[in-house]
């Protein structure tokens, strides 16, 4: 409590310094523009007025001097009166006393003034009172991490009964990291973080966004979940498949060769779900994924003994016999999973009598549910695909 305390008062901090700074900056920058505005007006406004100012000064100036001759005229010796008076007439029969340049209307003189409404600070008071929140608990809360070979199901829920989620929002990264990354932004409640490594602890967080908001809620509590699992990996040097970097993506290529594209190791366990992932498909009825007890090489088809498959129409295939139930045909875009589960059927079951696996093979919102029969435990079993055509590509985790 004391940590997540001190940690909200640095962010509010923090984020009420940023306002005042920025709001300071935008108001000096709306003044400055108020005052850069006021000062075009008055150089615009008052040149023509200077202007009419300067005329009418050098009109009286003109005026004064002209009176101020005809007075010495009047005033002067009798022998240079004739003469003085002569001169002045000239002067002002060529100067128009009763011109004037036109003057504008006082009204139509500008007359600057500031209208400041004092509603904008009502409006900021009552922004600033409803701006932030706090909150004793974030509305979503991770629920639950669920080992995956290679991978992690984290599932979370929401805990604010009030709270209308939109979308949510999932991170994680590393213990070992300084940040974290966006892993899923969603609408589901789950997500299979995949490329986890194995006994590596990694930390989550989610967050959601209220419906019809844009902002994201407070982070979750961060949590700490870890696989044991070792990833899925198909096996390398079969020369009909190309693999990704991370040998969870086999790729059938161009070559004439054909056969069974096995996993690296006996990787699937019994109560885990093996998920195949379709990019890409081809046409042949052979072409088959599924998981087998052993590596069998000079097949080029996983129906076989010892082997249950989903070929690309749909067939279900046991032991290499075909099921009277049929799932839809695997296309492009295609999930297809695997579950089983042991079915004990006594005491000797696991010395050498008959095993059974209840297996259900899931594809397009449909399911088969049989039982296959083994004469050995097996805790651990291999995963394959088989493709005459190039074409097919198949993630698989």
């Amino acid at each position: 409590i004391r940590e997540s305390a001190t940690l909200t008062r640095d962010v509010l901090e923090q984020h009420f310094n940023d306002l005042k700074g920025t709001l300071k900056k935008l108001l000096d920058e709306r003044l400055v523009s108020l005052l850069q505005e006021v000062d075009t007006i008055e150089q615009e406004s008052i040149k023509p007025l200077d202007e009419c100012q300067k005329l009418i000064e050098h009109g009286v100036s003109t005026a004064d001097d002209l009176l101020r001759e005809g007075e010495s005229a009047v005033h002067g010796d009798v022998g240079q009166e004739n003469e003085k008076l002569c001169s002045f007439t000239k002067k002002a029969l060529h100067i128009q006393l009763d011109s004037l340049p036109e003057v504008p209307s006082l009204v139509d003189v500008p007359c600057l003034s500031a209208q400041l409404d004092d509603c904008l600070l009502t409006i900021l008071k009552n922004q600033i009172f409803r701006h932030g929140t706090v909150a004793s608990r974030p509305p979503v809360q991770l629920e639950e991490f669920v080992e995956k070979p290679g991978g992690i199901l984290v599932r979370w829920c929401k805990v604010d009964e009030d709270f209308v989620p939109q979308d949510y929002r999932l991170q994680y990264r590393k213990s070992t990291a300084s940040h974290f990354e966006d892993v899923y932004v969603g609408s589901e409640t789950e997500f299979i973080v995949l490329h986890i490594d194995p006994n590596v602890d990694y930390q989550f967080r989610v967050c959601a966004r209220g419906d019809g908001r844009q902002e994201w809620s407070p982070w979750s509590v961060p949590q700490i979940g870890h696989t044991t699992l070792v990833p899925h990996e198909w096996t390398t040097g079969l020369e009909g498949y190309s693999l990704s970097s991370r040998r969870n993506i086999a790729l059938r290529n161009d070559s004439q060769s054909c056969g069974v594209l096995y996993s690296k190791a006996p990787t699937y366990s019994c109560g885990q779900t093996l998920t195949f992932r379709q990019v890409l498909c081809g046409p042949d009825r052979r072409d088959s994924l599924g998981v087998c007890v052993e590596q069998q090489n000079g097949y080029d088809s996983l129906q076989r003994d010892k082997a249950v498959c989903i070929s690309t129409n749909g067939a279900v295939f046991v032991n290499g016999k075909e099921m009277t139930n049929q799932l839809p045909a695997v296309t492009s875009g295609s999930t297809v999973t695997f579950d089983m589960e042991a079915v004990q059927l006594g005491p000797s079951s696991t010395e050498g009598g008959n095993f059974k696996l209840r297996v259900t093979i899931s594809s397009n919102n449909r399911e088969v549910v049989f039982d296959w029969v083994l004469d050995q435990c097996c805790g651990s079993l291999y995963f394959g695909c088989s493709f005459s055509y190039p074409g097919w590509k198949v993630l698989v985790f």
